[in-house]
């Protein structure tokens, strides 16, 4: 087979407090977390929420250290799942490709081409497939491939979603099951499913699988689980005025402690390593808002991180995929065979959705102006005078 390489993917996070500036603005500098009909306002746009959010965000990450602990965690599986590999017979090299911080995926094909290796898995750490997570990074690496003829020596084969392959789902309920056994009546605490919300024009235009595939994943966690626990799945990090997702997580919370819910176990269901929305987001801001509603035992699963089933789960999948037929980054990307990659929208005139969903952006860019420029004290309201 020739030397043998796997390249996991996952989003990054800024390792310091100076980092996190320029880490958001390349966040939002991709078409596929704001898209936008005109090209040249991606990069503005992306200075400008960058620059109002930096001090806030910088404020949430001292609050868990002063950074993300994601490339260390990621870098961590990376070196596990090499071990595990080995242990199974399978001499290969693992490397980590982050989509919006280092060590970047450009970095990461910079090292394969380096070692030469000719048969490459290409693994993102997204259980379920998303045009903003996997669907970007494989539309970059698509890209890559275009502008280096010399890739082309490297046989390649791309997992596009995994989040129903019995190990992942063991290992997970594994998890649940042992903060539940450290409560007085286990089956009465409430399973609670936070999943990263998408704008539900990916799910409803572009038809991006993500909803469908997490709510696949959380039934079938609860029947790996085997417990009689009533569960809810939501969404949570949602960001500008359109309309993401439902139900978001901190209005779920609410209503469950409406309905009289006192024990209540958060499970991160779309993330497999600690970072900043585990960390502040759910253990802290969904906290206080569990606890203001009333529900007084307030709980959440670990992320996955190096759990040794989950481990062995990729180590597994690797192999499969090895072994198999090879899948290309534009059948990947083309997911489902429905998903409808940057640019999914056309502009319509009238009282569309798309209209409705286009005002709701053009607010949330001159409302990020008026805060930059209050912020700033710099701009074209205060040129003519009205600030």
């Amino acid at each position: 087979m020739g030397r043998v390489g796997v390249l996991l993917l996952n989003l990054g996070g800024p390792d310091q407090l100076e980092d996190v500036r320029p880490f958001l603005f390349n966040l939002f500098s991709d078409p596929e977390i704001i898209r936008l009909p005109f090209t040249w306002l991606q990069k503005p746009l992306a200075w400008l929420i960058s620059t109002s959010r930096a001090r806030k965000s910088q404020e949430n990450y001292k609050l868990i250290g002063g950074g993300s602990p994601l490339r260390r965690i990621t870098e961590e599986q990376a070196q596990a799942l090499q071990e595990s590999l080995k242990h199974k017979g399978q001499e290969v090299q693992v490397y980590v490709g982050m989509r919006y911080w280092h060590p970047f995926t450009e970095e990461a094909i910079a090292r394969i081409k380096r070692d030469s290796i000719e048969q490459l898995v290409i693994l993102p750490l997204y259980p379920q497939f998303s045009i903003s997570t996997s669907g970007s990074s494989f539309r970059l690496l698509e890209k890559i491939w275009q502008e280096e003829p010399a890739l082309d020596r490297i046989n390649y084969t791309v997992i596009s979603s995994w989040f129903d392959r019995p190990g992942y789902l063991q290992a997970m309920a594994d998890l649940i099951a042992q903060q539940l056994d450290q409560v007085e009546n286990p089956d009465r605490v409430h399973i609670f499913f936070s999943a990263h919300g998408v704008p539900v024009s990916y799910v409803e235009e572009a038809g991006d699988p993500y909803q469908q595939e997490i709510e696949q994943c959380t039934a079938l966690i609860m029947k790996t689980l085997n417990r009689p626990n009533a569960y809810t799945l939501a969404y949570q990090s949602r960001v500008g005025p359109v309309e993401w997702l439902q139900p978001y997580t901190e209005e779920a919370i609410k209503e469950l402690a409406l309905e009289g819910v006192d024990n209540l176990l958060v499970v991160p269901v779309s993330f497999v390593s600690e970072h900043i929305e585990t960390l502040q987001e759910i253990d802290m801001e969904y906290r206080e808002i569990a606890e203001e509603a009333g529900i007084h035992d307030f709980r959440r699963v670990p992320a996955l991180n190096t759990h040794p089933v989950f481990i062995e789960a990729l180590a597994d999948l690797v192999i499969d995929a090895v072994n198999s037929p090879s899948v290309k980054l534009s059948e990947a990307t083309q997911m489902k065979k429905m998903v409808k990659m940057y640019p999914q929208e056309s502009w319509q005139w009238g009282l569309t959705t798309s209209a409705e969903v286009w005002n709701g952006r053009i607010a949330m860019i001159g409302f990020i102006g008026l805060i930059v420029e209050l912020i700033s004290g710099q701009g074209p309201l205060h040129f003519v005078g009205l600030l």
